[in-house]
């Protein structure tokens, strides 16, 4: 049986913007795609001009060359002596069509026009100025995912200062671990936020964080929960709709491409979250071939992705403004009050593009609803998934539950890039379990242990080549030592992003995992997604967890799983876990112990942690548990008589 799932038809193909702009780069054929990436990669300066010119970039002053130091990596310099605005770049329209449309888990709704939300950025950045505002300084947003949110953002940007963000679920110390180390001029933030039904005041939180940073000067505040709440709580604090008032325009700043324009944080488990700061330039030339290109997003589509302001897809999604997209924002909880709550916004709204994370999409499998047959989703062209690998059976509920003819996009990056490796081809065929295809002027392979390339056997995922959206560094390291450490001391001069992966024989990827959670009992390197694609797909088990247990001088695979309310695990639910797993992967991947826990501990982000959870069992400290959203469900793994036997 052939494992592509959907390929679009020629007529389709041949509509999709990665075709069109295959042909215009000079290839044709069944294989022009393959042949643009391959050109793209080995002609990196003309690929990315073409992509500043295909779309237009505005800048107040061209590039003087595409690319310095091609091979220095880091230390490549791209588009020097240009001049540009990202702000600029994404409010291209001033028109009375929508731009965002926020859907809150309450069921209100806003809508804001291009020029309306032109009129708000200029607003608001006349307010920052006001606050003593201007290029090279922090703005930092507590936020939920609102319209507002991406107006500080721009406003911010349109001066010349840097944006960054966390959403309001974070606590107090997970906050300050993150602003604490940029120095913020100015705090966004709001009275408060709903959640499953609920609504959650932060005002307390919000104190603290303030009294944690002296350098905000001021504090922006947007009465979310309540309309005429007032900004008094927090010292400095000014109501949102009063800010900026009779503010002169100031137009945009223009700034060199390496501009700084965000700064974003790792998880931090480890230790303090890494500060990783992106320039605008190449934030904004990744993003529009990612969404022009790779997602096929046109002028006028709406698009969606669920996603806090504390995750890197918030920055991806806003990004799509450049390509003069509609966006459509939801803050909440996904399965309130039912698992249909996004899809019934994907119907209302007419998106053409859904985007969430591996884990909702096995949530809304496991829920028992099926999309497609209760909603009308015959706008939606693509559906897109990153978080953690998608697992083959995810693949099998999209094409079965929620559409057939739609292009499901696995996508894999990072916060490192605030991007794409890997990710989706329109014009081309899915295949169960992979993503499509690497990213285009990534010059993206899998080497093996001794930094050979290889294609059908796992390895390390790395980029040979710069790209013009690798971080301009980390924040407060001024020597560089630890951006350095961080991707390039494994293999010297080459990106190495951590993931464990696989080329496929038809061009795809499959990642396997964090490089630093492979599970290596006998010798054997195992994926820990290897596992978790089989185990998932038992009914009884919602979500799963292993790690390798250093036991009598050797590695042993050790699995916890959270089951559905009411089911025990008992030896008859072991063994089908564990023949599932020797039948589908190998004897190998059989763990030595499977438990059963309450919880999982994940980042503030949504994702589970591996390493904490390593630490835990071998009695070893947890790095920052700031950084983790339910530190409390570590406890849970310390003292289990049963990891002795």
């Amino acid at each position: 049986m052939s494992d592509i799932l959907w390929q679009p038809s020629a007529a389709r193909a041949a509509e999709t913007e990665m075709m069109r702009f295959a042909h215009a780069s000079g290839f044709a054929g069944t294989a022009a795609v393959e042949r643009l990436r391959e050109w793209s990669v080995a002609q990196p300066a003309a690929f990315w001009r073409a992509i500043w010119d295909r779309y237009a970039v505005r800048a107040s002053r061209p590039p003087e060359r595409i690319l310095d130091d091609a091979r220095a990596m880091p230390g490549a310099v791209w588009f020097p002596g240009a001049r540009l605005n990202y702000a600029e770049n994404l409010l291209r329209r001033r028109d009375g069509t929508p731009a965002i449309v926020f859907r809150g888990e309450d069921g209100r709704r806003r809508e804001l026009s291009w020029a309306a939300l032109h009129a708000e950025v200029a607003r608001i950045a006349g307010a920052l100025r006001r606050a003593g505002v201007g290029e090279g300084d922090r703005v930092a947003g507590y936020l939920p995912n609102l319209p507002e949110t991406v107006i500080a953002m721009l406003a911010a940007s349109s001066l010349g200062a840097i944006w960054s963000s966390c959403s309001p679920d974070f606590g107090t110390a997970g906050v300050l671990d993150r602003f604490g180390q940029i120095g913020p001029k100015v705090l966004v933030t709001v009275d408060g936020y709903r959640y499953g039904g609920k609504p959650i005041d932060i005002r307390e939180k919000v104190r603290a964080v303030r009294a944690g940073l002296p350098s905000v000067a001021s504090v922006l505040v947007v009465p979310f929960l309540a309309a005429d709440a007032s900004a008094g709580f927090v010292p400095e604090g000014v109501r949102w709709d009063e800010a900026g008032a009779g503010a002169a325009a100031s137009g945009f700043a223009q700034l060199p491409f390496d501009a700084p324009l965000f700064v974003l944080y790792s998880s931090g488990t480890t230790g303090k979250p890494k500060a990783i700061v992106h320039g605008q330039g190449g934030v904004l030339l990744q993003h529009l071939k990612e969404h022009r290109l790779h997602s096929d997003i046109r002028a006028g589509d709406r698009v969606f992705y669920f996603t806090t302001c504390g995750w890197m897809m918030w920055n991806w999604l806003v990004g799509a403004l450049a390509s003069e997209a509609t966006l459509v924002l939801f803050d909440g909880n996904p399965f309130h009050p039912g698992p249909q709550a996004l899809w019934r916004i994907a119907e209302e709204e007419r998106l053409a593009v859904f985007g969430t994370s591996a884990k909702y999409i096995d949530g809304v499998a496991k829920s028992g609803l099926r999309p497609g047959e209760r909603h009308d989703l015959s706008a939606l062209r693509a559906v897109l998934s990153t978080g953690s690998p998608l697992l083959p059976a995810s693949f099998d509920f999209v094409y079965s539950a929620i559409r057939q003819d739609v292009q499901l996009s696995s996508i894999s990056g990072g916060t490192d890039i605030v991007s794409c490796f890997v990710l989706g081809n329109p014009a081309g065929p899915v295949r169960r379990g992979e993503i499509q295809m690497r990213g285009l002027g990534m010059a993206v392979e899998v080497w093996n242990e001794a930094g050979q390339p290889v294609a059908g056997e796992k390895g390390e995922l790395v980029c040979t080549r710069p790209f013009p959206c690798m971080p301009l560094g980390f924040w407060n390291d001024a020597d560089g030592a630890r951006y350095r450490s961080a991707y390039f001391d494994r293999f010297p001069g080459v990106w190495c992003h951590g993931d464990f992966a696989e080329l496929t024989e038809a061009g795809g990827v499959v990642i396997y995992g964090r490089s630093d959670a492979v599970l290596n009992p006998g010798g054997v390197r195992i994926g820990t997604a290897e596992i978790y694609r089989q185990v998932e797909q038992i009914d009884a088990v919602l979500e799963s967890l292993c790690v390798g247990q250093e036991w009598r001088g050797d590695v042993r695979v050790v699995l916890f799983v959270r089951l559905r309310d009411g089911i025990v695990l008992d030896e008859g639910l072991r063994e089908t876990i564990r023949r599932r797993i020797r039948e589908n992967a190998s004897p190998r991947h059989v763990p030595a112990r499977i438990i059963q826990v309450a919880d999982l501990p994940r980042t503030l982000s949504g994702k589970l942690t591996e390493l904490a959870v390593r630490d835990v069992i071998h009695g070893r400290p947890v790095g920052n548990t700031a950084a983790l959203a339910n530190p409390q469900s570590l406890d849970l793994f310390r003292d289990l008589a049963e990891l002795g036997n």
